[in-house]
């Protein structure tokens, strides 16, 4: 069978090469600056470097002795032990979550501060659509205490999925506590991970103490983790693309050497989150060179061999409106058709600040005909239908035609939202908004939407868990 299929290629082999020697100088002449000191001090020691006011350089062997450590593909599992991903050699896996103060309501999409109970319905809603292969933490619980709002997200994030998570934890402290309520709650999570925490530096060229030692307790639990940066060009970063792109990826690959010197062979996925900062209203934005940056970056990490952890091209919109859909479609296509692994973070809006459950619905509408796109089509014999062709002749139909009863199930794309009205079928309807279906369809999935049969149990335990942590 010959499957034609689309691609999108941005840069030649020489073009990235020359960007891997220029990320090179960067980290070889200029350096980071590590803020953890037991961090510094493994560095210096494991490597033989010496750092001089907390800025550490990085030989080019030194960065090319990580590459080689790094794995090429990562394993995920769901919350039973069920084999799901394989980072680094499927196709681009989507998520929803991003770590939102607020939540926009499905009936009027309204704002309210971000709840324990919107925690719990989101995640139900993103694991019950089907092209969400992970949950990211989905929000900032606000209604309870403040020092606890990362204990009772994580409790809900887990108890409400089996799928893979990607955990963002925003309070530095509480991370090792939150896998502690995990082992408890699961077992030993590194024998086949279904968690996957998330980390950022802090542009430009600075790795936190808060990063780099949440990343040494994850690494020496098994877990694989996301090293991901978030710029904001003309601000933390150069405004040219080739700017950004040059300094991100050398946050990256010290990222990088750090967790190959706190284990040789630890699992990381590398990415960026490149955004445009305008300085006429101090604001952050996606741009369409935004989408390049991401998809240069998805092919330096194919030429290395890294997985790759993408934008999803969240938090331009007002709520799921026609901005958001702009951007999530141009990010979507653009990183499916490139080499990207995963775009964990759907839903957010207003510059990140909120979370919508439409946009999870309408997001996972176009996930699915962007998958349609990219899979292509089978040129055959069979396919090509010659033969058919030259039966009906010019002039007749071809209704009753086996190409046709093979085919009309799934032949052409049938949304599950929006339904194909004539306008006269739109009139008898009432004439309904697109956005009025979009809320509509939203409601009834987060009705329907079940827990897992363990939920019970698991919220008992993660309680009594967060009592004896108060107490």
């Amino acid at each position: 069978m010959n499957n034609v299929r689309p691609r999108l290629t941005l840069m030649s082999e020489e073009q990235i090469r020359e960007a891997h020697r220029n990320v090179l100088r960067v980290l070889s002449e200029t350096g980071v600056r590590v803020d953890s000191p037991s961090m510094l001090q493994m560095l210096e020691q494991k490597l033989g470097l010496k750092s001089q006011g907390r800025i550490i350089k990085f030989p080019a062997d030194i960065v090319e002795d990580a590459i080689k450590s790094a794995p090429k593909t990562i394993d995920v599992y769901d919350r039973r032990g069920e084999h799901k991903l394989k980072l680094g050699e499927d196709r681009l896996r989507f998520g929803v979550g991003v770590t939102a103060l607020f939540y926009q309501n499905p009936f009027d999409e309204t704002l309210d501060i971000f709840k324990r109970k919107n925690f719990r319905d989101l995640v139900r809603l993103g694991s019950s659509l089907k092209h969400y292969d992970v949950i990211s933490t989905v929000g900032i619980v606000r209604d309870v205490p403040e020092e606890l709002g990362d204990l009772y997200g994580s409790l809900e994030h887990i108890a409400n999925t089996t799928k893979p998570l990607v955990l963002l934890v925003s309070d530095e402290n509480k991370f090792p506590d939150v896998l502690q309520m995990f082992e408890l709650l699961h077992g030993d999570l590194g024998r086949k991970p279904f968690i996957i925490p998330y980390f950022n530096p802090v542009s430009p060229l600075v790795m936190n103490a808060g990063t780099v030692d949440k990343m040494k307790v994850a690494i020496e639990r098994g877990l694989p983790i996301i090293f991901s940066n978030y710029s904001m060009a003309g601000a933390s970063t150069p405004l040219t693309p080739a700017g950004t792109l040059t300094l991100l990826m050398a946050e990256l690959l010290a990222g990088l050497v750090i967790s190959q010197t706190i284990k040789k062979g630890a699992q990381i996925l590398l990415g960026m989150l490149p955004v445009y900062f305008d300085m006429r209203t101090m604001l952050n934005f996606y741009d369409p060179q935004s989408i390049l940056i991401s998809v240069a970056c998805s092919e330096m990490m194919k030429h290395y061999g890294i997985p790759h952890c993408s934008t999803s091209g969240s938090g331009t919109g007002w709520g799921m409106d026609l901005i958001a859909a702009d951007t999530y479609w141009m990010n979507t296509l653009a990183l499916l058709l490139s080499s990207g692994h995963l775009a964990p973070f759907i839903g957010d809006s207003l510059g990140s600040k909120s979370i919508s459950p439409t946009t999870f619905v309408h997001a996972h509408e176009i996930i699915d005909q962007s998958l349609r796109l990219h899979n292509g089509f089978q040129l055959d014999d069979v396919n090509s239908a010659v033969d058919e062709i030259a039966k009906v002749g010019p002039g007749k139909n071809f209704l009753n035609q086996p190409s046709t009863m093979r085919n009309y199930k799934n032949g052409y794309y049938i949304s599950s939202i929006y339904p194909h009205y004539s306008m006269e079928k739109w009139q008898e309807a009432g004439s309904p908004p697109a956005r009025q279906v979009l809320r509509q369809k939203t409601q009834d999935l987060m009705a329907s939407a079940p827990a897992p049969d363990d939920y019970e149990e698991f919220i008992g335990k993660g309680e009594e868990f967060i009592g004896k942590y108060v107490s």
